[in-house]
């Protein structure tokens, strides 16, 4: 088992994302409201580091306020098709202000309804 843990930059997507995992068999993530680093400290005007951040502004949406942090565990095979669904709703996680997908494996788990 994995959990996948996705970044999404594009939050607009985020309701077209869902249904195209549940359209793939992968009914169940825990979705959070985020914050990237770069972003918070911009917006901290006390801390001095933003001035090194200041040249990074150009590469944030400076009309979106956070980002969503999508989990969910997943079987090795549902890795595949999550990531199938991402490129479709996505297309190229390379591209600027699009987001970051990665896996870490998951050795237990306990509580819920999970069966892989």
């Amino acid at each position: 088992m994995k959990c996948l843990i996705l970044i999404l930059n594009k939050t607009e997507k985020l309701d077209e994302l869902l249904a195209k995992f549940s359209d793939n068999g992968i009914n169940g993530a825990t979705i959070l409201s985020s914050t990237g680093m770069a972003r918070q400290l911009m917006n901290n005007k006390e801390n001095d580091t933003v001035k090194m951040f200041g040249s990074l502004r150009f590469l944030l949406n400076p009309d979106r306020a956070e980002n969503k942090t999508i989990f969910c565990v997943l079987s090795d095979d549902q890795v595949l098709l999550a990531r199938g669904a991402i490129n479709a709703v996505l297309g190229n996680l390379n591209q600027p202000d699009t987001g970051i997908v990665f896996t870490v494996p998951v050795d237990f788990i306990d509580g819920g309804c999970f069966t892989a």
